[in-house]
């Protein structure tokens, strides 16, 4: 998945005050920003695999290891590249922290001012 450099997309949980500040963090950065809750998250697995390409980093991570899914379905358990993608595809929710695209690059936003760190990159 790629977006143009002048604009930021972020997908994250609308309910969460942290991730609310994280959009509102990008909307000072730049004017274009599209923002997704989880549940308008991508729906198919390529998706998933670009944004996983581009975060560069292990899909595990980017999980909530309390949340109740994971605790039951994933736990101890390894899946190839393509599997996350669908991991992910089917449970967005467990998803920790946003994750905002900025050109071909994207990072997991674990506090609001990750966001700058994508910004400062040139994309």
């Amino acid at each position: 998945m790629k977006t143009h450099k002048r604009e930021i997309l972020i997908y994250y949980n609308p309910e969460s005050s942290s991730d609310r500040k994280t959009v509102a963090h990008a909307q000072g950065l730049v004017t274009h920003v599209r923002t997704f809750s989880y549940a308008q998250a991508p729906s198919n697995g390529t998706s998933w695999q670009q944004i996983l390409w581009a975060l560069n980093m292990d899909p595990k991570l980017l999980l909530n290891k309390a949340h109740p899914y994971y605790q039951s379905n994933i736990r101890g358990r390894d899946f190839d590249h393509e599997s996350w993608g669908k991991v992910l595809q089917r449970n967005p929710d467990i998803i920790k922290a946003p994750i905002a695209i900025r050109g071909k690059r994207a990072i997991q936003c674990l506090t609001a001012t990750d966001i700058y760190k994508l910004y400062m990159v040139e994309a």
